[in-house]
């Protein structure tokens, strides 16, 4: 809430009007902010920490599998993340029922298997200037295929035909 108060305004008389007046007792206009202020209670804080512990470990599980694959299973699953990705972007811009928060976890495990890989790369001893040569060549060897869920939605529809034929 905001309360909004103006000081006492005072104009000089005609009489003075020639000569500048300094008499003028204006002082603007004061905003004060009346906004309640918030304390969390402990038991929001218990909660939160607790959650965060959670995330830090599906996180710290999550890369434990993703160090568990190799170089080029690591590559290939960027590949399909991309693809979803991709396909998630057509679904928003079409209109289509789709889970928003489907955007930041693949982004966030794209950046998380890009960083294992630029781990790799580092033990290895690849400086980041080769790093940056040896992706633009990876991208560009990429073969557009499909993603896993277009796929998966191809198969369903050609069951479905193979049902309507058969029947």
């Amino acid at each position: 809430m905001a309360s909004l108060s103006i000081s006492s305004l005072t104009f000089p008389s005609n009489s003075n009007l020639t000569k500048p007046s300094t008499s003028s007792t204006f002082h603007g206009v004061r905003i004060a902010h009346l906004s309640p202020t918030r304390f969390p209670s402990a038991w929001s804080v218990r909660a939160s920490s607790s959650s965060s512990v959670v995330m830090m470990a599906k996180k710290e599980e999550e890369l434990k599998e993703i160090r568990a694959k190799t170089t080029e299973e690591i590559n290939e699953e960027i590949i399909d993340l991309k693809g979803e990705l991709f396909m998630l972007r057509l679904q928003r811009s079409a209109r289509n029922e789709f889970k928003s928060s489907d955007f930041r976890l693949m982004r966030k495990r794209i950046a998380r298997m890009l960083t294992v890989r630029r781990e790799r790369e580092l033990e290895e001893g690849i400086s980041k200037r080769l790093s940056r040569k040896l992706d633009k060549k990876w991208k560009k060897s990429i073969v557009p295929r499909p993603p896993p869920s277009l796929k998966k939605l191809q198969e369903e529809e050609a069951a479905e035909e193979a049902k309507e034929s058969s029947a």
